[in-house]
């Protein structure tokens, strides 16, 4: 009886390997596209003798600021159109001539949040906020003829609050502009350095008095490349790194920490193009490239490459059988345990576990 049972299982798993071993193999039989033997890959077009490649790299194209982009923005020339008055943190370099010996006034002076200016304990605060720098100067005066005989004050803007809004790192937003502060949004995005610069300048000559700024990229967020990892069927992984305008391919393969095991050395750089059309696909010699150090096939990436690592072909029919046959084998474990239970406790092991000694019990 068992060995009958036996018997129809196995000769069942068989039948199915056996039809999963078909299946498999007509599909690929029935392909009919054409393949390059060298490389693998469909419709492979020639290698680009001009492509920028080790040896040969060039330079990329002026840089165009997009989100998020991190922009280094410094004030050169931040003087405000006259005329200003004087608020809060805002610096005043004053001179008073004629102060007493021990109580020089001279220096730097911060506009207190209050809106005073603070002269020393000899002479006491004086409110200038909402002046200009002459009125400021003309009450410093009033305040100092109190104490003093006959002074001379000279009353200049040092540095204005709203500079410190005109240092730093800006981001640059997902609706493509930056904030400077009180001074508002600017729209950079799809500028490059030299045109986000002008613009910059141009909006704050609505404030400032022919206003002069440095600005460079902080932080390049914008330009990628991609290494996409075939995975057999067992799941695609996708790897995106910054594009600084010197990596190749075998810079990109160095970033993933090399090869899987599931990966064949089936490479191509796969270049985005505006043409639907037009896909242009450049081969790369594997072995040329890293065991004779072929600078031919070793291409400079650009913005936007995809470096497309094919699976390994073993692997993924290995794979595909597993994906069939699994539900099988646990069909056929269960019923192996089914089988092999139902055996144990059929006749004499439910009467005592076929020990004579038992006798029944």
């Amino acid at each position: 009886m068992m060995i009958g049972i036996h018997g129809r299982i196995r000769r069942l798993a068989l039948l199915m390997y056996l039809l999963c071993t078909v299946l498999l193999t007509g599909c690929h039989s029935m392909s009919k596209q054409p393949r390059d033997p060298a490389f693998g890959i469909d419709r492979l077009p020639p290698v680009y003798q001009s492509m920028p490649r080790e040896l040969s790299k060039v330079v990329l194209p002026e840089y165009v600021i997009e989100p998020p982009d991190i922009l280094m923005i410094e004030g050169i020339h931040i003087v405000p159109k006259a005329p200003y008055q004087l608020r809060a943190l805002d610096v005043l370099s004053i001179q008073v001539s004629g102060a007493l010996p021990e109580s020089q006034i001279s220096g730097l002076y911060p506009v207190e949040p209050g809106g005073m200016i603070n002269l020393g304990v000899d002479y006491g605060s004086v409110r200038v906020a909402g002046m200009t720098s002459k009125e400021a100067e003309q009450a410093i005066l009033d305040h100092l003829s109190q104490y003093l005989s006959a002074p001379g004050v000279s009353v200049t803007l040092a540095q204005m609050a709203s500079s410190q809004q005109i240092l730093g790192d800006f981001l640059v937003q997902p609706d493509g502009t930056i904030t400077l502060g009180s001074y508002g949004n600017v729209q950079v995005v799809g500028n490059t350095i030299n045109e986000a610069r002008e613009v910059i300048e141009d909006h704050l000559s609505q404030f400032l008095d022919e206003p002069e700024v440095s600005l460079n990229v902080q932080a390049f967020n914008s330009k990628f490349y991609y290494v996409v990892l075939q995975g057999a069927g067992l799941g695609d992984g996708v790897f995106k790194y910054p594009v600084t305008g010197n990596e190749t391919v075998l810079d990109a393969i160095a970033n993933i920490q090399g090869l899987e095991q599931v990966s064949s050395k089936k490479i191509w750089v796969a270049r985005p193009t505006n043409d639907p059309c037009q896909v242009q696909v450049l081969p790369v010699d594997y072995y040329a490239v890293t065991e004779r150090a072929s600078p031919h096939t070793n291409y400079q990436l650009m913005p936007g490459d995809r470096v497309f690592i094919a699976e390994d072909q073993l692997v993924a029919w290995d794979t595909q059988i597993a994906k069939f046959t699994a539900p099988l084998e646990r069909i056929m474990g269960f019923t192996l345990l089914g089988v092999g239970t139902g055996t144990r406790l059929s006749g004499r092991v439910l009467q005592g576990g076929g020990n004579p000694r038992n006798r029944g019990i």
